[in-house]
């Protein structure tokens, strides 16, 4: 007996055939590594049925139960006779004695009841009933095969787990339609599962489909409308923010000014009776201009026709009291007058030409103005202050200083400040504060214009 080298192996070109085999069968292991891995995973959250659908599903299993039992019962002990084909009978001998009848009823009551979990446990129903279908003898195949055709449907509507119905499904269908002897019944077992089940396996996994898309829908539509109403949430806490700027601005400007007039008017009301009625005058004016300002802030916030009395005619007095909608740059020397009542000498200056503007950017320029000069006057006793507004081809330049003088009044919480910022953030403007290398302080706010 000889033995050579070339034997003891395939030579080296016959490797790329086995090398591909190889390759082949670990792309297919990976491929049903794959598959099985994404059979576990769920494409969708569990359904959670609700109260009402327990009790059908209770129902459907009670009612098909009961029947299918009954269905057992009266079919024990009973030899049927079919004739198949003219002058052929075939004897249809059914599960007869106590035994029998105990397998049939266990077998009813174990696919009919399996179907109260149709809903929640959909995939394992389906294996529970599809194994007491194939248990099923053939002469009493309506013991377990309404159960079946309800198992399969249930499947492909409800089992979150798509890639393991899609393979257990057809499994099913194929088993109990090839179980069996295929001549006993009228229409052949191997036709079943074409006539029957996969129309209706088709049409539950169409209705599954849909269901999902309407659920998508309806997640987007809620979506939708968490996103509108916090939208309109924010939409509330800025239009509430701007009202507090409002009244803080309002309010804050105008009781400074009645209160320092107030005390010079204390100051002096014994010595110069005159003078200290002027300064209880300006009171008075700051007062009605602070109301002024806050009927118009409070109308913001209510209907128009409030402020009708009961015969539909509105207060003269508030009607005659109620000023421009909203106060402008116009404005800003009744504002420096205001101002020079309290004893803080102020400096306007105006330059290049004024030109009309939008009420809402003229709002914010104006407060500008009337928020440096409050602190001013309630921070800087003894200064004296210079408002300049200029008028450029492609911005307004607002600029309020003062000289400093003796601090006064508690500190600013700088909430003013702030909210200066934002309402210059309206129009894309800047505003730049602080305190001057001369002494006293600086407030300049830049608002870009569209060139006229």
């Amino acid at each position: 007996m000889t033995t050579g080298t070339d034997s003891a192996g395939p030579r080296g070109g016959d490797n790329e055939p086995v090398t591909d085999v190889r390759t082949t069968l670990e792309r297919l292991r990976e491929a049903a590594c794959r598959t099985v891995r994404d059979a576990r995973l769920p494409s969708g959250p569990p359904l959670r049925p609700t109260r009402r659908a327990w009790q059908f599903d209770a129902l459907v299993a009670l009612v098909l139960g009961i029947t299918t039992v009954y269905y057992g019962v009266d079919n024990a002990d009973v030899v049927v006779v079919r004739e198949i084909a003219p002058g052929v009978e075939h004897v249809m001998p059914r599960p007869a004695g106590p035994g029998g009848l105990a397998f049939m009823v266990t077998l009813a009551v174990i696919a009919s009841s399996a179907l109260a979990l149709r809903r929640r446990y959909p995939l394992a129903m389906l294996c529970v009933v599809t194994a007491a279908t194939l248990a099923t003898p053939q002469s009493v195949l309506r013991l377990t095969f309404y159960a079946f055709v309800i198992a399969v449907y249930s499947a492909a509507v409800y089992s979150p787990y798509r890639v393991a119905t899609l393979a257990a499904l057809p499994v099913s269908v194929v088993l109990v339609g090839t179980a069996g002897n295929s001549v006993t019944p009228i229409v052949p077992n191997e036709y079943i599962a074409l006539l029957i089940l996969v129309p209706m396996a088709v049409a539950a996994v169409g209705l599954r489909t849909w269901k999902l898309r309407t659920d998508e829908g309806r997640t987007r539509l809620s979506a939708l409308e968490r996103e509108q109403a916090e939208a309109l949430r924010r939409a509330v806490e800025h239009e509430r923010a701007r009202i507090a700027r409002e009244l803080h601005d309002v309010v804050t400007h105008n009781v400074s000014v009645m209160i320092i007039q107030a005390g010079a008017a204390r100051k002096i009301m014994k010595t110069s009776p005159e003078e200290a009625g002027e300064a209880l005058l300006a009171v008075e004016a700051a007062g009605r201009a602070a109301m002024t300002e806050l009927r118009h802030v409070m109308g913001l916030l209510t209907m128009a026709d409030e402020g009708e009395g009961t015969d539909g005619s509105a207060d003269l007095a508030d009607t005659a009291a109620v000023p421009a909608p909203q106060p402008g740059l116009e404005q800003l020397e009744t504002l420096v007058g205001r101002v020079r009542d309290t004893g803080l000498p102020v400096d306007l200056t105006v330059t290049g030409p004024p030109r009309p503007l939008p009420p809402g950017l003229e709002l914010a320029a104006y407060r500008v103005v009337q928020e440096a000069l409050t602190n001013t006057v309630k921070h800087a006793s003894g200064a004296t202050a210079a408002v300049t507004v200029e008028y450029a081809p492609e911005r307004l330049r607002v600029e309020v200083t003062d000289t400093g003088g003796h601090p006064g009044g508690p500190p600013g919480s700088g909430r003013g400040l702030i909210g200066l910022r934002e309402r210059l953030a309206v129009h894309d403007g800047t505003l730049n504060s602080g305190r001057r290398l001369t002494g006293g302080y600086r407030v300049e706010a830049l608002i870009p214009l569209e060139t006229p």
